[in-house]
């Protein structure tokens, strides 16, 4: 007998809405972007945070540096330190000084000789010392250098011997140029001189500038004062700074004394209220001779005056015998203006210290005389150039015709 297979009824299958599918399908994804976008976030931040820990340790590190550059400062002696520069700066404001004196000295060696040539190789050396800093070696050579100038200098101090073809005597010429041998106590010394009669002569001061000057002031050659004058006979003036001398920068051609010229104008007339410096005085018909410029006020009724220094002679007797500036213990040639009863003399004593300039002139029987500047300024004109030309100047005294 056939049994019927027995009928199992299932349940029937049922789906999900298609809407809940898709709303399940985007809300897996938008947590799984907001998943990968947290961990990125998350990502820079902690690469942001490494950043600002390392910036963060290097400005630690510079600070702790600073910190101890600070404290390193700190226990330095301060004190030391600007001592230490200060003696620096001295030392080499010291030798500085002293290479441009030396060179100064070496330039009026030249004057009156040729000094070997080692001198000049000695002081290149210094300024080679000196550019590289090397402050011992420049001192040691400009000791080298000075002792080698005052053996120079030395060398000089022997009366150079007179020539046999220049006469002797000790009378002054009455008028015009004379070159003679004078005798005196300290030996023989030439002197080249020119004599006028102050009765027919006028003696003035020109200048190259007509008023005062500071810096870069006019000069001329001695010629042309005399050319321009119309005048028979000439010599150098006072004492100036030419501009061939360190020391004389920002003032070259300067001059600091006393003088009226031709014009009437005064220079340096305020710097002299109180000048000790000698003076002479030409007048019409007259010279005079004072001791000091400030017994002179500023009168404008005298022809020319000139202040100079020292006075050699005054009232017939000796005024200088002599001192420790080397610029005038040292021979060379001597320039002077004198006079002698009414006649007034200027001139040249050859190779000779200021000193026995004096006895020179004593010997000539001059009533007064001053020393004018000397060395590489020296110049005497009669007719033409007796010495010189020498440096361009700034003032001169010239001899004119009445």
């Amino acid at each position: 007998m056939k049994s019927n297979p027995v009928k199992i009824k299932l349940p029937k299958r049922r789906f999900l809405p298609h809407f809940l599918v898709i709303f399940l399908l985007v809300s897996f994804f938008i947590i799984l972007f907001s998943a990968v976008y947290i961990n990125n976030q998350f990502s820079q931040i902690l690469s942001q945070k490494n950043n600002l820990e390392n910036e963060i340790s290097g400005k630690n590190e510079t600070i702790t540096n600073i910190q101890k550059e600070l404290d390193s400062l700190k226990n330095e002696d301060q004190f030391k330190v600007n001592a230490a520069l200060k003696k620096d700066l001295a030392q080499i404001h010291t030798i500085y000084n002293q290479t441009v004196d030396s060179y100064e000295s070496l330039l009026k060696l030249k004057n009156s000789t040729k000094p070997p040539e080692e001198l000049d190789n000695l002081f290149t050396k210094i300024l080679v010392f000196l550019s590289n800093k090397d402050l011992d070696n420049a001192g040691k050579t400009l000791k080298e250098l000075n002792d080698k100038i005052a053996a120079e200098l030395a060398k000089l101090a022997t009366p150079a011997p007179v020539p046999a073809s220049v006469p002797s005597s000790n009378t002054p010429p009455s008028a015009g140029y004379s070159r003679q041998t004078v005798n005196t106590s300290a030996g023989s010394f030439v002197v080249s001189l020119v004599a006028a009669d102050m009765s027919s002569t006028r003696v003035i001061v020109d200048t190259a500038s007509n008023s005062d000057c500071q810096n870069d002031c006019p000069v001329l050659p001695l010629g042309d004062y005399v050319a321009r004058n119309g005048a028979f006979a000439g010599i150098n003036g006072s004492y100036f700074c030419p501009a061939s001398y360190p020391s004389c920068a920002g003032k070259t051609n300067t001059f600091d004394l006393l003088v009226m010229n031709k014009n009437k104008t005064y220079f340096n007339s305020n710097n002299n209220v109180y000048s000790t410096n000698p003076a002479v005085i030409f007048g019409n018909g007259y010279i005079r001779f004072v001791g000091q410029a400030l017994e002179w006020g500023r009168d404008t009724g005298i022809d020319s005056m000139l202040s100079n220094y020292p006075m050699l002679v005054q009232g017939g007797n000796i005024a200088y015998s002599g001192s420790g500036d080397p610029k005038i213990t040292s021979r060379g040639n001597r320039s002077f203006v004198a006079n002698k009863d009414n006649q007034v003399f200027i001139g040249v004593v050859h190779n000779a210290a200021v000193s026995e300039s004096a006895q020179v002139l004593k010997a000539l029987n001059m009533e007064n005389a001053l020393n004018l500047d000397d060395g590489g300024s020296t110049a005497l004109w009669s007719g033409s150039y007796k010495l010189g030309p020498g440096r361009n100047l700034p003032n001169v005294i010239l001899f004119v015709k009445k």
